[in-house]
């Protein structure tokens, strides 16, 4: 399925299964080869951005801003072909979504982390600004100073 439909899909799903189709795309696309550990942390540094942000008002919004998460990043025209790393995502998305309406922040995996990237690939200009958490796969996951 085209990243593009699928986006399309969610717009016209309930709250908050839309929220997981969102989450579950982002978990495939930023870290599909990475362990479940890593999925979790990204999942939760997506959920404390929605959790601070005045708007937009749904994880969807959050996670299609631009240049934030790999929804807004990678093409539309990208084609989802992996089923079980699908089904791993969307599996995570869910579990994180729920634990972290249930206090999540206490269970947290990369505490106060609201970034992250693939650290052998890149090294963003705010990397130098924040206070590196955790690294797991290959993602590096940081608390920015306020």
């Amino acid at each position: 399925m085209k990243l593009a439909t699928l986006l399309m899909i969610a717009n016209w799903l309930p709250q908050p299964i839309a929220d997981q189709t969102c989450l579950a795309a982002t978990l495939y696309l930023e870290a599909r080869d990475q362990p479940v550990l890593g999925q979790v942390a990204i999942a939760e540094v997506a959920l404390r951005r929605h959790s601070a942000s005045k708007k937009p008002v749904d994880l969807c919004g959050v996670l299609t801003e631009p240049r934030q998460f790999a929804l807004s990043i990678v093409s539309p025209r990208y084609q989802l072909r992996n089923l079980g790393a699908w089904n791993r995502a969307w599996h995570i998305a869910g579990t994180s979504m729920v634990r972290w309406a249930n206090g999540g922040e206490r269970f947290s995996v990369v505490p106060a982390a609201d970034h992250f990237y693939a650290y052998q690939r890149v090294t963003p200009a705010w990397a130098s600004h924040g206070e590196r958490v955790a690294l797991i796969g290959d993602h590096a996951f940081y608390r920015l100073a306020p």
